[in-house]
């Protein structure tokens, strides 16, 4: 990652300009290491403003996701819910169906020549009956034979009609499935609805690492600029304590300097008294001096 700030933009401090620059010098070089602490101070708080910033975005794409899942949970149990019972109608529908087969084959409906072929029968021996020239013999066999084939047919109708127990039984079965058919229906639907939240849950997640991502990489560039802050700071700190250190020594020295004129002022006075006390005459400045010693 490249460097959010100019190294050159830094200011150095070394122990030997702690030690050997004048208090001018180095009243000049605090102001530099304040003014360039703030301004890094200030572009740390920045960079650690659009941290935040992302840092909530990837919260918001966090949650966002959480949602979705939620959601295709949620309808990935109804799924569950409607394929169970969906499954629950095919197999009732299945037992029902059987049972309809079980009647026919009980009431030998299938058994031999189905009605539609029957149907076919007699209207192909009608139409021979009709388009042929016969003899009288083979003529009554022919009507014979279709009039045996009606009553087989005949039978077999009044069969189905008459049996209410097997109408019911596949009404049942039919209604039965058709209601199987709806629970699949929202099989369907509901499946299609989790798979959107699904591939939204997803692409939240994604968003979210891509700006997680970012919000990291400004962190890293908030470090950066803090560290070169607190540098700054620090050698603000030292160079203040010189500052002190140097102010306390000029203090020093003036103090030693005012004892030492005020000694060498109390000793000149001490002369100009004895003088006075061996009857000399003092002048005006002589008096000056020994009232600001006390001595008189």
């Amino acid at each position: 990652m490249p460097k959010v700030i100019d190294p050159t933009s830094n200011i150095e401090v070394t122990d030997d300009d702690i030690d050997n620059k004048s208090k001018g010098e180095l009243i000049k070089l605090a102001g530099k290491l304040r003014d360039r602490r703030n301004e890094l101070n200030q572009l740390a708080s920045e960079k650690a403003s659009e941290r935040d910033e992302l840092n909530a975005k990837t919260r918001e794409k966090v949650d966002a996701a959480q949602e979705h899942r939620e959601k295709r949970d949620d309808l990935n149990e109804q799924v569950q819910e409607h394929k169970e019972k969906r499954n629950e109608l095919n197999a009732e529908a299945n037992r029902l169906f059987d049972k309809v087969e079980q009647l026919k084959d009980e009431m030998k409906i299938d058994e031999g020549t189905q009605i539609e072929e029957l149907e076919e029968e007699i209207e192909d021996l009608e139409f021979k009956q009709q388009t042929e020239v016969l003899d009288a013999d083979d003529e009554r066999e022919l009507i014979e034979e279709i009039e045996d084939k009606r009553e087989q047919l005949r039978e077999k109708k009044e069969k189905l009609n008459q049996n209410d127990e097997l109408e019911e039984f596949e009404e049942e079965a039919e209604e039965v499935r058709a209601e199987a058919s709806k629970h699949h229906q929202k099989v369907t639907e509901l499946a299609d609805k989790a798979q959107k939240h699904h591939n939204n849950m997803i692409e939240a997640y994604r968003e979210a690492d891509d700006i997680r991502d970012r919000a990291d990489e400004k962190h890293e560039e908030f470090v950066e600029v803090q560290e070169a802050a607190d540098q700054h700071h620090e050698d603000f700190v030292r160079v203040q304590k010189r500052l002190r250190e140097l102010d306390k020594k000029e203090e020093e020295e003036e103090r030693e300097e005012r004892e030492q004129k005020q000694e060498a002022a109390r000793e000149e006075a001490e002369e100009i008294y004895q003088k006075f006390k061996e009857g000399e005459t003092l002048d005006t400045e002589d008096l000056m001096k020994l009232q600001k010693t006390g001595l008189l």
